[in-house]
């Protein structure tokens, strides 16, 4: 225990707390088994004066001896696992207190080892390297996907020609339209009746048909 108050080895520092809190958990286990037996001895002795209150005083008295005696040991031992429950709770904060303090220094070891490499002006140029490399990748991209072979081509040309291409094909269209003679309306011719071909040559059978009963009347003597 001194090496450890005033130097020793590294290794029995640190195993010491947990040595002592396993000891210290193991001594009040065997406290609770001890006031487990007292209060039953306590319990015996009060049957038996109770068994002999009666008929045997002296035999009750002297039990009533023992229980008073198993009380007070009963007691002792309360105070004992009090008190070693209360190191005990000291020793597990103080250890659980240690651990933290390891930790914190362990991890602000590693924060400053990583801030030695980089400060605000390393992180400042890399910031601005990165946002150049995304322009540059940005314009690279552009020039990637711009038409092969299109790259000379002014657009107020190409519409220029365009409109000359429309106003051409505007004059062209007004001649032929003017060309073209208007259509008139259809006039509609006068109705004649109708002439009927077969009736001169019915009444020329006619005539045949007369002619030949008039010479046959003749021939009768009619």
């Amino acid at each position: 225990m001194w090496n450890y108050f005033f130097g020793g080895n590294s290794s029995t520092k640190k195993e010491l707390p947990k040595k002592a809190i396993v000891e210290l958990r193991e001594h009040i286990n065997t406290l609770n088994k001890k006031r487990s037996h007292l209060e039953q001895q306590m319990a015996d002795q009060e049957a038996i004066a109770r068994k002999n209150l009666s008929t045997n005083k002296a035999a009750a008295k002297n039990a009533l001896k023992k229980k008073k005696g198993y009380e007070v040991a009963l007691i002792k031992t309360e105070n004992q696992i009090e008190s070693l429950e209360t190191q005990l709770g000291a020793i597990e904060g103080a250890n659980l207190n240690l651990e933290t303090m390891k930790a914190m220094k362990q991890g602000a070891s590693a924060m400053k080892q990583i801030h030695g490499e980089y400060n605000v002006e390393k992180v400042e140029d890399t910031m601005d390297d990165i946002r150049e490399q995304v322009e540059l990748a940005d314009e690279i991209s552009e020039a990637i996907s711009r038409p092969v072979g299109t790259e000379f081509v002014d657009e107020d040309e190409l519409e220029e020609e365009l409109a000359a291409l429309q106003a051409e094909e505007q004059q062209q269209q007004v001649p032929a339209q003017k060309a073209a003679p208007e259509k008139q309306p259809a006039q509609q011719l006068p109705s004649f009746p109708t002439v009927n071909k077969a009736q001169p040559e019915a009444t020329v059978e006619e005539d045949e048909d007369e002619e030949a009963l008039k010479a046959l009347q003749a021939e009768m003597g009619l």
